[in-house]
C-alpha cells in the first residue's frame, strides 16, 4: 500500500491520502447498505413513519438546528455529532483532520493529545451553519457525510449519569432543580449541586424518565442536545449520509469509515472507556421503570428506534 499526495477536489490544501489495494469486506459494505436503505425507506414512505419535520426541505431547517454538523474542508468530510455517542472522540478526530487547532503553530497529530475540554470548545471546530446557505448545500453535495448513533435508551443512561449523577452545577440548575420539584417530591432543593449531592439529593433516573415523557417538558424548554433525538440533531431525511456508524459496532465501523475516507494513515479513533454491554445497562437501569413510562418513552424516541434499526423490545 502506498501513500500518495494528491490535490483534494474540495479543499484548497494538499492532503495525504491513502491508496488501498485490498477491498473493504462485503460484510461491512452490506451493513452500510442496509443501514442507509432503512433510513431512506422510512424517510420516503409516509405510511411507515410520520414525525415532525420529515417532509420539510433542507432550506426549511433553521440555521440554529444545524449546529451539530462539523466540517473538515481539508478532506471534504462532514460529521454530525450526537452527544453521548462518543462525540468527544470524534470531535478530536475532526480537529486532527481539519488542523483547526494548533499548539505553538503546529496542528495536533494525535487525537488523544487534545484535552477533552478543548474538543468541547466550539471555536476549535468548524461548523456547517457558519457558512451561507448556498455554501452549506454545496458542501453537503460534495463532501462525505457521516453520523454515529446509539441505542436510544442506553444513550439516555449515559446522559443521566454524566449530567445528574456527577456534580454538574449547570445541568443541576437548568434541569435538576425543576425535576426534583416536579417529580422528586422536593419543594425546596438546595441551590448548589455540591450541597445537594452532600445531602443525597439529585434527580433519580425515574425523575429523569418522567421529565422526558412529560408532554409539558418541551413547552417549558426544548430538549437539551444530550437527550434530544438523533433525527432532530442530524436531519437524516434532509441530509443523505454516506456512512451510518453505531456505538455498538464502533471499532469495525470506525475502521471501515477511515478506510472509506482514505485517512486511516493519518488518524485512528481513540479507545472507548465504556465496557458495559447494552443489554446489561438496559436490564439494570430500566428494571424499576413502570411499563406505561417505558411505553411513553418509546413514543418519544420511536423515530430514532425505527430510522436506525434498534429493537424496541425493552419498552414492552
Amino acid at each position: 500500500m502506498d501513500n500518495l499526495f494528491v490535490e483534494s477536489n474540495v479543499g484548497k490544501k494538499r492532503c495525504e491520502w491513502k491508496i488501498h489495494t485490498n477491498p473493504i469486506s462485503p460484510k461491512l459494505r452490506q451493513r452500510q447498505y442496509a443501514r442507509k436503505k432503512l433510513v431512506r425507506d422510512f424517510c420516503n414512505n409516509s405510511d411507515t413513519l410520520s414525525f415532525l419535520g420529515r417532509n420539510r426541505s433542507f432550506d426549511d431547517i433553521p440555521k440554529y438546528q444545524l449546529e451539530n454538523l462539523v466540517v473538515d474542508d481539508r478532506h471534504g468530510i462532514i460529521y454530525c455529532y450526537v452527544p453521548k455517542v462518543g462525540c468527544t472522540q470524534w470531535k478530536r478526530v475532526m480537529i486532527v483532520l481539519s488542523e483547526s487547532l494548533k499548539v505553538n503553530g503546529v496542528p495536533y497529530k494525535n487525537p488523544l493529545d487534545i484535552p477533552e475540554s478543548h474538543a468541547q470548545i466550539k471555536s476549535n471546530l468548524v461548523f456547517l451553519n457558519q457558512f451561507p446557505r448556498h455554501v452549506m448545500k454545496e458542501k453537503l453535495e460534495k463532501y462525505t457525510k457521516f453520523i454515529f448513533v446509539r441505542h436510544p435508551y442506553v444513550r439516555l443512561i449515559s446522559a443521566y449519569r454524566d449530567k445528574f449523577v456527577k456534580e454538574n452545577q449547570e445541568f443541576y440548575t437548568r434541569y435538576g432543580v425543576h425535576m426534583l420539584r416536579k417529580y422528586g417530591n422536593n419543594s425546596s432543593p438546595p441551590a448548589k449541586v455540591k450541597d445537594a449531592h452532600a445531602a443525597g439529593v439529585f434527580p433519580s433516573f425515574s425523575d429523569f424518565i418522567q421529565y422526558l415523557t412529560d408532554p409539558e417538558t418541551e413547552k417549558f424548554r426544548p430538549f437539551d442536545e444530550h437527550w434530544r433525538q438523533a433525527y432532530r440533531l442530524c436531519h437524516p431525511c434532509q441530509i443523505n449520509y454516506d456512512f451510518i456508524g453505531k456505538m455498538e459496532t464502533v471499532e469495525e465501523d470506525a475502521a471501515h469509515l477511515f478506510r472509506m475516507l482514505h485517512v486511516d494513515n493519518i488518524v485512528e479513533l481513540p479507545p472507548s472507556y465504556s465496557n458495559k454491554t447494552t443489554e446489561s445497562w438496559l436490564r439494570d437501569w430500566y428494571a424499576n421503570i413502570p411499563y406505561d413510562w417505558k411505553r411513553n418513552l418509546y413514543k418519544v424516541y420511536e423515530t430514532d428506534f425505527k430510522l436506525f434499526g434498534y429493537s424496541d423490545r425493552w419498552h414492552q
